[in-house]
């Protein structure tokens, strides 16, 4: 299968081209329907209007919101002119603001006005105080140097903040033949995309993604999704994170799928966007799957409609798999593995794949990516069946971190290998399953443990809704395992009777020391577990708690 050399605004025009009436979006809680000529027509008229606006191309334009519609637009207007689009975390407060606009040398702030109770209006105007006094589009920041120009997803007036109704004035302004010089002017391996990660070490890094990237990632995920024009992927997982942006809008644009949109998760929500649009598809990471099919009125929805859809951004629960395949009826639903600086899937399960193979690994590599298992201390390949480090190269690498040389470097070795810092074993068919990151991994007494093992075994317990094992510093062992539970509505369990569960199934060295029962994990806002914080919990537990 040979890699698409195309941008992302080539591929909106096309599928408009083929399929015109075919709906691309809904934004059900909105009302919004639109085809995808129309889709096509509102990306040009956005990118048209950033362009009057005076941003050139390759200029690095950041985006703060939940999933509205005009996040959705500036994704693919952006793809049309040539911007960057810089996405930024949802949940972040004004240090974390003021570190990306400026570390992204970012010019524009496309934003929402808030997003659960937190105005970030305010939080900007702590951070750029001058805006208070600055003309539209002439910002002159004294903490930011680059940046120019703030766009509200709104049609309220703030001082030196253009309106979302203004930029159709912006667009007029400029000339068709214009614009179509700016699209034609843009090579498939321009940078299109800068993702901070998580930064659960250090500062985020950010992650620079090209046309070819993003466009081929989206494609394979879909092709092994069977996604066609007839399909409607339900998608409630974050844009600014690429299973939003990748994994969602763009495996569906590149199949000409309704993309179903919930601006922010929320368990019955979904189930009511599925019911009521007949979505075929559904994407969530574990703990939103798990809300679903935990929510007391799961049995009232009609989800029959659902046959595909992609869990991933964390391990998958044996357990959640099979309900998500027998109660909610996507029989065909994929897992797939990678992360940003891959653009960002590496592997995915196949849709005919036997049910041991969808629950129990993370499939087999896309077409046109390599995949090797090294051991970390001497970088050499691992026999199949042993533990080892995840490495991967092909098309889907990221261009780089931007203005972060000595991170690339330690990411991407001198043959273009990626290393993951995953551990991942790989089976006799070519399946891959991680079990784990390399710094999960508990060293108890010498023995490596991998937490994934534990924690799907605890999963099979009637009282266990969620669990999440990670190690404690010990002065015996050197590391000691605690498990965190979340027990299921209505459900009552001792700690001695878990570990009575464990004894004589899993080995002693396996049973948790401490185990913690919670209502709640820390989490990111991707829906990400954060198992740092857990760790760091379990430190402050465990010195306080001496288990016989």
């Amino acid at each position: 299968m040979a890699i698409l050399q195309k941008t992302v605004g080539q591929i909106v025009r096309e599928q408009a081209a083929k399929h015109p009436d075919t709906e691309a979006y809904v934004y059900p809680e909105q009302g919004i329907r639109k085809t995808y000529r129309e889709f096509d027509e509102e990306t040009d008229q956005l990118a048209k209007a950033f362009i009057g606006m005076g941003i050139q191309k390759g200029e690095h334009v950041a985006i703060w919101s939940d999933n509205k519609r005009e996040w959705l637009l500036s994704q693919f207007a952006t793809g049309k002119m040539g911007a960057v689009l810089v996405t930024v975390n949802t949940n972040y407060q004004a240090s974390e603001l003021e570190y990306l606009l400026n570390q992204s040398d970012a010019t524009t702030l496309i934003l929402g006005e808030e997003f659960k109770g937190t105005s970030y209006i305010d939080i900007l105007n702590t951070v750029c105080p001058e805006l208070k006094t600055a003309r539209k589009g002439a910002i002159e920041s004294s903490k930011l140097p680059h940046f120019k120009r703030v766009i509200l997803m709104g049609e309220n007036d703030y001082p030196g903040i253009f309106k979302w109704s203004e930029l159709e004035a912006l667009a007029k302004g400029v000339p068709d033949d214009k614009f179509e010089d700016r699209f034609q002017s843009m090579d498939p391996n321009d940078v299109i995309n800068i993702q901070y990660t998580s930064g659960t070490t250090g500062f985020p890094k950010g992650v620079m993604l090209t046309h070819v990237n993003v466009v081929n990632n989206g494609r394979l995920v879909g092709d092994l999704m069977n996604l066609t024009e007839h399909d409607r992927l339900c998608i409630p997982v974050p844009f600014f994170h690429c299973f939003g942006c990748v994994l969602g809008t763009m495996a569906a644009v590149t199949h000409s799928t309704t993309m179903v949109i919930a601006e922010q998760f929320d368990a019955k929500r979904v189930l009511q966007m599925v019911e009521d649009e007949k979505c075929t598809g559904l994407h969530g990471v574990p703990t939103m799957f798990i809300a679903e099919l935990n929510h007391p009125d799961f049995a009232l929805f009609d989800t029959s409609t659902l046959r595909t859809g992609i869990m991933a951004g964390s391990p998958c629960p044996i357990e959640v798999m099979k309900k998500v395949i027998n109660d909610m009826g996507a029989t065909e639903i994929t897992i797939a593995y990678g992360q940003t600086e891959s653009s960002p899937v590496i592997t995915q399960t196949r849709s005919d794949d036997a049910i041991e193979k969808r629950v129990a690994t993370v499939g087999k590599p896309h077409a046109e990516v390599e995949v090797k298992i090294v051991d970390p201390a001497t970088n050499k390949p691992v026999p199949i069946g042993v533990p080892g480090e995840l490495c991967t190269r092909g098309y889907h690498i990221m261009k780089g971190y931007y203005k972060n040389e000595e991170a690339t470097r330690n990411a991407i070795d001198e043959e273009g290998w990626l290393h993951t810092g995953d551990i991942a074993v790989e089976d006799e068919d070519g399946y891959i399953a991680i079990t784990g990151r390399i710094k999960d991994m508990v060293i108890r007494g010498g023995e490596n443990i991998y937490p994934r093992e534990i924690e799907e075994f605890l999963y099979s317990h009637p009282a266990v809704q969620d669990v999440q094992v990670v190690g404690v510093p010990d002065p015996k062992y050197g590391e000691e395992l605690m498990a965190w539970i979340i027990l299921k509505e209505g459900q009552v369990l001792e700690e001695e009777e878990l570990r009575s569960y464990c004894t004589g199934k899993i080995s002693r060295h396996k049973i948790p020391r401490y185990i913690e029962f919670t209502k709640e994990y820390p989490m990111t806002a991707s829906g990400k577990i954060q198992k740092f914080k857990l760790r760091e919990l379990a430190i402050e537990r465990s010195q306080k708690t001496e288990v016989q």
